[in-house]
């Protein structure tokens, strides 16, 4: 359940972000909401995965499959496109996270 409750917290984190730039600098109401909102789930199902899974394993797959989910909406919504390094440098935080899924004994599976 803690794995899910990490989506959970990824996918309110990502949406909070997303409307942090539709927001205009929190000029605009409604995406303003929806960033509060948002960031709030985020960090209380974020905390709910610390009751089993270790604070650094929880927070390097937060933040590395959330970087990874807003360059992919920035490049698909808001027209902001990566060159070659930015995504080398995605692919090797997706390689991270793979290696602690697959192959950490400190993550309980």
């Amino acid at each position: 359940m803690n794995w899910i409750y990490l989506a959970i917290a990824i996918c309110a984190e990502v949406v909070a972000t997303s409307a942090l730039k539709a927001s205009l600098g929190f000029t605009r109401l409604a995406p303003s909401a929806v960033v509060v909102v948002g960031y709030a789930a985020a960090f209380y199902f974020l905390s709910l995965t610390l009751r089993s899974i270790p604070v650094g394993v929880a927070y390097a797959v937060w933040s590395g499959v959330g970087i990874v989910l807003i360059s992919v909406i920035g490049a698909l919504f808001f027209k902001q496109h990566l060159d070659t390094a930015a995504i080398l440098g995605m692919a090797l935080i997706v390689l991270g996270v793979v290696v602690i899924q697959v192959f950490s004994k400190t993550v309980g599976h």
